[in-house]
């Protein structure tokens, strides 16, 4: 029989973690076949991808190319988000049909397969991208046909739009409280090293500004392509600098490549610490826990996160997916993302964008990172801040958190040393 009226969030979580304990499961989440729009879509009242009995979203990450490392896991996580609100009874009493497209580690094809889900697949809303790349090149599509984009990965911030709502990391929630704590924990003088594209780019320009009002010292910037292999060079470089820092904003499976050459030259965390924004458990895993034991990462959630909803979580990933398979921050953040959306639409009563946007502010949920609460002004969520250390299981040693969410600033107002940098 289907669920009728509101369900609310906390009814969400606790039948999805009774149903996760016991064994037991619903159908789960089918994939619309082929990604082709149902016959008899509907855009009426009930919102857009209502059919008879059924609410299509899109998901629409890399599934190839040099970003699928890292999103591959993510889509995993949205799909046992909606396996588990189905097995709960679906959202206002419908099965959610999750339509999947490869963004394909390409940011034009991000914004023509969004632009594809949303005017001929007809789905609710979207749960997608990685890179701010793809954000960006997405951003004006959602805007333009009143699309709705959940985005599940820290970001370099300086940005809020009406049809994101954005559930990984802003600046003032991952990187700035990072490099208070390196300067106040590891040393003055940073080396920064990133991938060449909008985030690192954003991200070190925040960096360099806050470095200068916090006394810490750049001493080399570097930048390498997506995909980029070869690091010797500026492994070279980073020793000749010896800086006390090395603060990594490279994505994908260049990281791969860097922590592995940065080893065979001899360089581990006892020498230089290294502190990364975008290696997580599944990173680690693809890179190699040799490699990286010892080094730092700075994100919101671990799997050993310690809160009353984790352990649910992690093993009901596990369950799914296999005892070898690690969640991560990412993958928190897009499950996450799910029920988010889900609770708006309970409470709303419909998929209308509009609705489910006015429904959204200041919803709050027990996310496996802790309590989280959708910032009306911005879209953003709070979240709490964590540094971790990567230990010989590949896991990571939380050193540091913020002992709270803290109120997304996407545009860093509080911050009297970014002025420069605010639009």
């Amino acid at each position: 029989m289907k669920r009728k009226g509101l369900l609310s969030m906390w009814g969400l979580l606790m039948i999805a973690i009774c149903l996760a304990l016991a064994g037991c499961g619903g159908k789960g989440a089918e994939p619309a076949s082929g990604g082709t729009a149902t016959p008899g879509a509907s855009t009426e009242a009930g919102g857009a991808g209502n059919t008879e009995g059924e609410i299509k979203v899109g998901i629409l990450h890399s599934q190839s190319g040099t970003m699928a490392i890292s999103e591959m896991s993510v889509i995993d996580s949205e799909l046992m988000a909606i396996e588990e609100i189905n097995a709960a009874g679906g959202v206002l009493g419908k099965k959610i049909v999750p339509v999947l497209e490869d963004g394909a580690s390409d940011w034009p094809t991000f914004a023509e397969k969004a632009r594809k889900l949303i005017s001929e697949d007809k789905v609710a809303t979207v749960f997608g991208g990685w890179t701010s790349a793809s954000r960006k090149a997405m951003l004006p599509v959602f805007e333009e046909l009143n699309g709705l984009l959940w985005y599940p990965v820290q970001y370099e911030g300086l940005e809020s739009s009406p049809n994101i709502f954005y559930t990984g990391a802003t600046t003032n929630q991952q990187i700035v409280p990072s490099v208070t704590w390196l300067l106040e924990n590891r040393g003055k003088t940073f080396y920064l090293l990133g991938s060449d594209y909008v985030f690192p780019r954003t991200a070190n320009l925040i960096i360099k500004e806050q470095l200068k009002a916090e006394g810490g010292e750049l001493v080399g910037e570097e930048y390498t392509p997506l995909g980029h292999t070869d690091y010797s060079t500026i492994i070279s470089k980073i020793k000749a600098a010896d800086p006390d820092i090395v603060y990594n904003t490279l994505n994908g499976d260049s990281n791969v490549a860097f922590f592995k050459q940065l080893k065979d030259a001899g360089i581990t965390a006892k020498d230089i610490t290294t502190l990364s924004v975008s290696v997580a458990e599944e990173e680690i895993r693809g890179i190699g826990v040799s490699v990286l034991e010892g080094h730092l990462a700075s994100w919101n959630y671990y799997q050993t996160t310690e809160t009353p909803t984790n352990p649910a979580f992690v093993e009901s990933y596990k369950a799914k997916y296999g005892a070898d398979r690690v969640t991560a921050d990412p993958i928190e953040a897009g499950y996450t993302a799910v029920y988010l959306w889900a609770a708006a639409v309970e409470k709303a009563g419909s998929t209308d964008v509009d609705k489910v946007k006015e429904a959204a502010k200041e919803l709050e949920w027990e996310a496996p990172s802790g309590k989280v609460k959708i910032d009306g002004e911005t879209q953003h969520i709070y979240k709490t801040v964590r540094i971790g250390e990567v230990q010989s299981d590949g896991q990571f040693k939380e050193l540091w958190n913020s002992g709270e969410a803290v109120k997304p600033d996407p545009f860093l107002k509080n911050y009297d040393w970014a002025t420069s940098i605010q639009p």
